[in-house]
């Protein structure tokens, strides 16, 4: 298990940055890079992201105790662990990153099956890319998620790009994967996984659609307005519940039940409640909430490290949580690769740098 003598060194490397060097703490990150929604997106793919932009991924196998991979037999093999990730023009370099930490920590590798969401019409070219970086991954799809299908439901938010029709192709998973997919994993761009994902697949769901790491000691009632919480028609939304905040970019999702039970309709609904009377100011979290908080089967906080892009506080590291570590997300508005791109990361970005395959960033 080299990768563990790898991590570990890696870590201890990165708390002693955070206690030897306080004055890291704080940064002014690199300019983001354009918007996936820019007219000229396509030009800046075959300028940036070419398919030589980014280095062969590593060796991966199946190790021997592993069951058939199911390279031969397709999506709908009974033994794949599927994963569900977007692409998209801004985010490709972490989404590259995660793929590559998934296939590293994996024991079966060749059973994990990555369905890959895009809506840019530079479709064919972000296969290429991915197929090049990753040439031996034969488990892996891409699916055109078309803006329009939600872009008339999209609210203004806190920062723009939450309001990226791409946010939201989560809520159509059931209707994008194929039938025969029953769950998947939904995993956003900004994270490595630093454990075999089979043991967050094997998670129990029970009665629930979906699974997360919940955070009950969070205040609630930020997630909404004021007007929502002193509106008769919404103040009642979670009565009977216990509802506690989970973070959507770390999920599992019986696609069966979604699909039963029609929960795209339903958040939806609340979407379009949001175009008239403004419940609330952050994206596409608060619609989630609103149809699965208390209603959600609990994960081990160890599969979501989250909040080491700073919580939108620009210039703000943080720290781990305490407890294991199986997943570290940066969420927030700070990026790893934009961070080390400006030579002033924050100390845990040193986790991510060893999955990042991008030629230019070394």
């Amino acid at each position: 298990m080299h990768w563990i003598t790898r991590f570990s060194a890696v870590f201890s490397a990165a708390l002693a940055m955070i206690l030897l060097s306080p004055s890291l703490r704080s940064f002014s990150p690199a300019a983001a890079i354009r918007s996936s929604s820019h007219p000229d997106s396509g030009e800046f793919i075959s300028r940036h992201h070419s398919s030589s932009s980014f280095r062969e991924s590593p060796i991966f196998r199946n190790a021997d105790q592993c069951r058939s991979s199911g390279e031969d037999s397709g999506v709908c093999n009974p033994n794949l662990v599927h994963v569900a990730i977007t692409l998209d023009i801004d985010y490709l370099r972490g989404s590259i990153a995660a793929v590559n930490s998934i296939l590293q920590h994996s024991m079966c590798p060749q059973s994990v099956f990555f369905h890959f969401l895009v809506s840019s019409s530079e479709i064919q070219t972000l296969e290429s890319l991915i197929r090049s970086t990753f040439p031996k991954l034969n488990n892996l799809k891409i699916y055109y998620f078309a803006p329009e299908t939600v872009q008339s439901l999209i609210s203004s938010s806190v920062r723009q790009a939450l309001e990226q029709p791409l946010n939201y192709a989560r809520n159509y998973l059931a209707d994008l994967l194929e039938p025969c997919v029953k769950r998947v994993i939904y995993l956003d761009s900004d994270l490595i996984v630093v454990d075999d994902i089979v043991k967050l697949w094997k998670t129990s769901l029970g009665p629930r659609t979906i699974g997360a790491p919940e955070y009950c000691h969070a205040n609630f009632t930020k997630y909404f307005t004021g007007g929502f919480w002193s509106d008769q028609r919404f103040n009642g939304t979670f009565k009977g519940r216990n509802p506690c905040y989970f973070n959507t970019g770390v999920m599992v999702i019986d696609l069966k039940k979604w699909r039963r039970f029609k929960y795209t309709k339903r958040i939806e609904r609340w979407m379009e409640v949001q175009k008239m009377e403004r419940i609330y100011e952050l994206g596409s979290l608060p619609p989630f909430l609103l149809v699965f908080a208390g209603h959600v089967a609990p994960i081990s906080h160890r599969w979501n490290q989250h909040g080491l892009g700073g919580d939108n506080v620009r210039g703000s590291c943080r720290d781990l949580h305490s407890g294991p570590v199986s997943l570290l997300h940066w969420s927030g508005s700070g990026k790893p690769w934009l961070r080390l791109d400006s030579k002033l990361p924050c100390p845990l970005d040193t986790l991510w740098a060893p999955y990042d395959l991008y030629k230019h960033s070394h």
